[in-house]
């Protein structure tokens, strides 16, 4: 083999075990036929769109299904965690420690009913805002400090009935306008992989 061969063959080496690109991308949700469309399952529908787009299946793996998305250099673990959401951290410790991914690297999908629908809050850190899979991510982890997608349902329920409401389906307004929301969402993905963390927020947020 020639020098000149050896050293292109040893950077695309490196540039493909470089843990720096690599990325965990963690959408949160229960399994189940009767959860498949509900608000709580947002991150599941996110994962699941964005795999849809790039013709990417998802095979069982420990701890929930996982499909790999390679763009530009940089792999993407899609992971849907199948331990029900009040033990998604238990998922995500697992595979980021096994495929040795770093917490700037992981980028959780989750509900929020602080935010009117659809609308994206990407941030590096902050509490779980009473989110039970944030909450126990949170603990496993022992740290806040790991980057996070917020995709708001609203808040249009009736006092006691908020459980009712984010395990329930959309409305039919939101199910028409939930395709463009998923389409921003996905975009937001790659550019955290592609261009970082601030300038996703940059450009996501409120969007």
């Amino acid at each position: 083999m020639k020098i000149i061969d050896w050293l292109f063959r040893k950077k695309e080496i490196e540039e493909n075990t470089d843990p720096m690109k690599k990325f965990l991308i963690v959408g949160l949700g229960n399994i189940g036929a009767e959860y498949v469309n509900t608000r709580h399952n947002i991150g599941f529908k996110v994962l699941d769109h964005l795999a849809k787009k790039e013709g990417l299946s998802f095979e069982t793996v420990k701890l929930g299904t996982m499909a790999e998305y390679k763009i530009k250099g940089r792999t993407l673990l899609l992971l849907k965690p199948n331990t029900y959401m009040n033990l998604s951290g238990k998922a995500v410790q697992y595979w980021m420690d096994k495929e040795k991914i770093a917490k700037e690297n992981i980028f959780v999908i989750t509900d929020d009913l602080n935010l009117s629908f659809g609308t994206i809050r990407i941030k590096a850190k902050g509490s779980d805002g009473g989110h039970n899979g944030l909450k126990n991510i949170q603990l496993l982890l022992n740290s806040v400090e790991y980057p996070r997608f917020r995709f708001g349902i609203s808040d249009q329920f009736k006092k006691g009935q908020q459980v009712d409401y984010v395990l329930g389906e959309w409305s039919e307004e939101e199910k028409s306008k939930l395709p463009e929301r998923l389409d921003v969402a996905v975009e937001s993905i790659r550019s955290f992989a592609l261009s970082g963390l601030d300038i996703t927020m940059n450009t996501f947020n409120g969007k």
